[in-house]
């Protein structure tokens, strides 16, 4: 039976060992809840760090600790104090976390972080490859783990692996700034379904893999390495029903059963006619925003003096990464901020902020979230934010407002809180004047909506809906597999190759034969490619023709001299052994003159764009062009062209970042039939990647072999990958 498998930096549970004894909890909240679902259910491993370091285990600690985290269906990634210093504290929390966060500042470049993340991902490749058979589904978390996607796939093609970002993906114009940016990508395309929370994550992310490694990508579909893999946002939940239930749970305790801190807090309501408190629940990272909210609610005192000894802000601080210096700093100016507003402001029976440096219970989260009327959440960048949608679910009666950052992922999904700019002051403090100020019935009619929402997508939902789309790439995969050349059907071509009296080969060339470059002109053949289409052209009976848009020109220049057949342009020149070119089609150029001056308006706005002008076509070509860019100028042109040549016979082809504009008599099927005519064959094979191609495949009788290069919509009956592919599915002829 097929397994899932959960990756993530830490195990869902929580181990301490005393005396030799060893304890072992699972974790509660955020991603552990969102994953039980698919953990208890089936066959389901979770492989993470046990969050004890390998000096701390000797051999016999190490096998009770394996057995402890084996009977909660886990297995543990072994990592060394080094690792977490250079990995996880260096890489991921002083790299990708500042960057991803758009904090330059705080973002380092150092190699051995870098060496050490890559050996982090391979030990947990490996173990994650212990653990894993063909068909199995695997589903890494977060930015931690970033290379482990390409390393399993590499190692075991046929498991559908799913890769979710929980914190955002910064837009193309910051991630270039790493040093490492293909590795990254690279890394992460080895899934079959990324997920991130939102849309603009999702859309930052497509536009640096078109831009940094120039891939193909279609709406959220993307084409990659003969796999086609798909994009989607996936907005992260609540447990909605644990917080809703806990809150019903809390406004049913009487006087004695409550907490102190809840008495602390009835009593300010009670201390002042129209008192009134606003939450702010967060880490202390510099994410957050803390400082600019504390200087914001500064702000809105100064402008508001009516609110004075009336409204109480309670900003609570979850300690995080005490021990780097940039927290060290926020934390100061954190401290330094609570002092100086509470010193300017105070009185002798009203503090302004109440601050907690501390983690909390979750009875004690509930008495908060329950308590205030308002919750000011503004971090300057986050993922999603899930202090925001916990505050809704608690608001039983569905009162309460909430004043959300929309630079937090959650926004997206709660248009009816109040959204603010967090470095926006003037803003902050007129929205707090309104939340405080806002009649019940818009409360409830704001979280009315909320909430129904919260509820429906919970975040047993998110993972239902995570691992329905990837069940769902997984059905695709197989449909697009079973017209992959296999070690059979290559065994078939090659029989049937061997028996047959006549054969015929066409080939395309750029794409086909050898990869696309910048500049054409540098496609030149190799001499391996010279190797393979000498012998086999010299094979008997075996009629080898090379079909390209290229020029005659510089076809004659690279095989002039071999004695192949030769088509170019799409079939306008055919040359054939010792013969001198001949016209297939008698066509007019006339049109010419008109159409290039607007082509050149296109290669003036479009930097890095150029037109090459063959005999009896003109083509604009815009690989070396900013791939967003190019595409928008590509629509552009193609939609004039059509319009301007209605009345003509003429077409637009769009082939691999290239325009081609030609006559419509012209095509490589037209070429194509023209060679069968003349002579009987009972082997045809034709190769090639792009539209020009799919006029031969169509022109080309059912039993022929034809093959798309690449993962492409095509007409064609089987596909290969790449050009190396093409190469070894030739040379398998020659032997």
């Amino acid at each position: 039976m097929n397994k899932t498998i959960i990756v993530s930096n830490r195990l869902p549970l929580q181990i301490s060992i005393h005396n030799n004894n060893l304890a072992v909890n699972p974790s509660v909240g955020g991603l552990a809840t969102g994953m039980k679902s698919v953990h208890e259910g089936g066959e389901s491993l979770w492989i993470g760090w046990s969050g004890l370091k390998e000096e701390e285990l000797d051999a016999d600690l190490k096998k009770k600790v394996e057995a402890a985290i084996a009977q909660e269906n886990c297995a543990a990634v072994g990592l060394t104090g080094k690792d977490l210093d250079n990995f996880y504290y260096g890489f991921s929390n002083n790299t990708l976390w500042p960057m991803f966060h758009y904090f330059m500042e705080y973002t380092t470049f150092e190699g051995e972080h870098w060496e050490s993340y890559k050996e982090v991902n391979r030990k947990f490749a490996e173990t994650v490859l212990q653990h894993t058979d063909d068909g199995d589904t695997i589903w890494v978390h977060d930015y931690q783990l970033l290379l482990l996607p390409e390393l399993i796939k590499k190692e075991r093609p046929n498991t559908s692996i799913g890769f979710f970002l929980h914190i955002p993906f910064p837009s193309y114009e910051v991630f270039r700034t790493l040093p490492w940016r293909e590795e990254l990508l690279n890394g992460m395309l080895g899934a079959d379904l990324l997920g991130f929370h939102t849309y603009d994550y999702e859309r930052h992310f497509l536009s640096s893999v078109r831009r940094i490694l120039r891939v193909d990508i279609h709406f959220n579909e993307i084409s990659y390495q003969g796999r086609t893999l798909r994009v989607d946002s996936f907005p992260m939940g609540i447990d909605y029903n644990k917080f809703r239930n806990a809150a019903i749970t809390h406004y049913k305790k009487e006087e004695a059963q409550k907490s102190d801190l809840q008495k602390r807090l009835d009593a300010h309501l009670q201390s002042a006619p129209g008192a009134k408190m606003i939450l702010s629940i967060d880490r202390l990272d510099y994410t957050k925003g803390i400082p600019n909210r504390l200087r914001a609610f500064e702000y809105f005192l100064d402008k508001y003096p009516q609110f004075r000894e009336k409204v109480r802000f309670i900003l609570l601080a979850v300690p995080s990464r005490s021990n780097v210096p940039q927290y060290q700093r926020l934390k100061k100016d954190t401290d330094e901020l609570v002092g100086r507003i509470n010193g300017k402001f105070s009185t002798v029976s009203w503090t302004p902020i109440w601050y907690f440096y501390r983690s909390m219970p979750f009875e004690n989260l509930i008495d908060l979230y329950t308590s205030c009327e308002v919750a000011l959440i503004t971090p300057v960048r986050d993922g999603m934010n899930l202090v925001a949608k916990e505050y809704i679910a608690t608001r039983v009666d569905k009162d309460g407002v909430l004043v959300l950052s929309e630079m937090a992922g959650a926004s997206k999904e709660m248009n009816e809180a109040l959204l603010i700019n967090p470095n926006n002051f003037e803003q902050i403090a007129d929205t707090l004047k309104k939340a405080l100020e806002m009649p019940v019935e818009e409360q409830i009619e704001r979280n009315t909506f909320l909430q129904q929402r919260l509820e429906r997508y919970s975040v047993e939902k998110w993972a239902k809906e995570f691992m329905k789309a990837l069940q769902a790439t997984k059905q695709q995969h197989h449909v697009i597999v079973s017209k992959k050349i296999t070690p059979q059907i290559k065994q078939q071509l090659f029989d049937h190759y061997k028996k047959a009296k006549r054969k015929l080969i066409l080939l395309d060339y750029d794409g086909t034969l050898v990869n696309f470059t910048n500049i054409p002109k540098d496609a030149r053949p190799d001499e391996e490619l010279y190797h393979i289409l000498d012998t086999l052209h010299e094979q008997e009976n075996t009629d080898l023709v090379i079909i390209s848009g290229r020029d005659r020109e510089t076809f004659t220049k690279w095989f002039g001299d071999r004695g192949y057949t030769l088509i170019v342009e799409h079939g306008v020149w055919l040359k054939q052994k010792d013969k001198d070119w001949q016209a297939l089609e008698k066509l007019k150029k006339d049109w010419m003159n008109n159409l290039k001056p607007i082509i050149e308006t296109f290669v003036d706005r479009t930097p890095g764009t150029f037109i090459e002008e063959k005999n009896f076509s003109l083509a604009w070509h815009f690989r070396k062009a900013d791939p967003e860019l190019a595409q928008n100028r590509a629509t552009e042109l193609k939609t004039v062209l059509t319009s301007l040549i209605s009345n003509h016979e003429l077409s637009v082809l769009e082939g691999n970042k290239v325009i081609e504009i030609k006559s419509s008599n012209v095509n490589k099927g037209r070429a194509s039939s023209r060679l069968l005519a003349e002579n009987e064959y009972d082997f045809i094979f034709a190769i090639g990647d792009d539209w020009t191609d799919e006029y031969m495949f169509r022109e080309l009788p059912e039993e022929a072999f034809t093959v798309k290069v690449g993962l492409k919509e095509t007409s064609a009956r089987y596909y290969v990958e790449d050009t190396t592919s093409v190469r070894a599915l030739l040379n398998g002829f020659l032997s």
